[in-house]
């Protein structure tokens, strides 16, 4: 019933729809998941709308309350966090960054959807110094930076596509156009 086929999603969509089917195959209504997650019907109703991806304590709580079994919240955890970003969508705001508010909007959909208290628990960087990253208010060190976007879970692509943006902005070259 929830196999992890269930849970292979890419996008916010993708896994909105995932959770209705879940919650069908549960055989709930919202406002009987509502009483077993302690989250109000409406809210429920948007975390599975599609058009934003909840925060993962609603889908954690929206899952629960249908029955997935707890060693399957760890895959679902993956696929929130994939959900909140397209690696392809990065790389591109990545390799054309010029400026720091396109290096801190990239930096920002990667690290999406993370709060800034997730980034500086898992960094140990103050918050303040990572929102002017995101706000392209800040630029950091290649090593500072290269910890954040690894304790996100970047790729390597990902990763390298930051050190090229940051040596760029910092010298002020323009960007290379990727090869077609």
């Amino acid at each position: 019933m929830f196999d992890r086929e269930e849970v292979a999603m890419q996008d916010v969509e993708t896994f909105a729809a995932a959770l209705q089917r879940v919650r069908r195959q549960a055989g709930l209504t919202y406002r009987e998941l509502a009483e077993r997650a302690h989250y109000s019907h409406a809210h429920l109703v948007r975390a599975a709308g599609g058009k934003q991806l909840p925060t993962w304590e609603v889908t954690a709580a929206f899952l629960s309350g249908c029955g997935v079994p707890p060693d399957l919240m760890p895959v679902w955890r993956r696929h929130w966090e994939t959900a909140g970003h397209d690696p392809q969508d990065v790389l591109g705001l990545l390799q054309l960054a010029t400026t720091l508010e396109d290096l801190g909007s990239a930096l920002a959909t990667l690290a999406r959807p993370r709060s800034l208290r997730t980034l500086a628990r898992l960094t140990g960087i103050p918050r303040t110094t990572i929102q002017g990253w995101l706000q392209g208010t800040r630029l950091a060190g290649r090593d500072r930076l290269d910890h954040l976007v690894r304790a996100i879970g970047a790729t390597s692509a990902e990763r390298a596509a930051v050190a090229q943006a940051v040596d760029r902005i910092s010298s002020g070259r323009s960007p290379a156009v990727p090869a077609a």
